[in-house]
């Protein structure tokens, strides 16, 4: 198991899809909220969250993205106007190599997770972000995990 000790700089949840299911239709406008804490289900996800329960051993319960990557995105691009919750994943961090731990069992705050593969980007990003965004992020674009115990996760003071 990886040990880590990476920031956790925002929380988020949404109670549905905007992108997810989609295709071919605008996207939903579910808001993603910003929390103070989430509780991690093992198996299951985040309750309040649009995945949470959403199939056994589901490998996106929790995903995660990290915020240098959004800054260089705002950088890149010249938007300021957009925050990191649009790219909607559930943690922003700050600290760590997120491609680093696919395929590895690794901890944060006492929780134990499992990093399954990259939050691949999709043609929505675009959309969210701004043009060009998709192909920016590919190899970057966060990582999916399933949780292992049971646990809360904090936003880093």
């Amino acid at each position: 198991m990886v040990r880590t000790d990476f920031e956790i700089r925002h929380l988020f949840i949404s109670a549905g899809h905007n992108y997810f299911g989609q295709h071919g239709k605008p996207p939903g406008g579910h808001a993603i909220i910003e929390v103070a804490r989430i509780r991690c289900v093992a198996g299951k996800g985040i309750p309040g969250d649009r995945f949470f329960d959403f199939k056994k051993q589901y490998k996106g319960q929790i995903t995660f993205f990290e915020e240098e990557v959004y800054q260089d995105l705002c950088l890149q691009f010249g938007v300021w106007d957009r925050g990191p919750e649009v790219f909607r994943r559930n943690i922003i961090t700050r600290g760590v190599r997120l491609n680093e731990l696919i395929g590895a069992e690794f901890e944060i705050q006492g929780v134990r997770l499992f990093g399954h593969e990259e939050c691949r980007p999709c043609y929505w990003m675009d959309l969210a972000f701004t043009a060009g965004t998709e192909d920016a992020l590919k190899g970057r674009g966060g990582l999916r995990a399933e949780i292992l115990t049971d646990g809360y996760l904090i936003r880093s003071a």
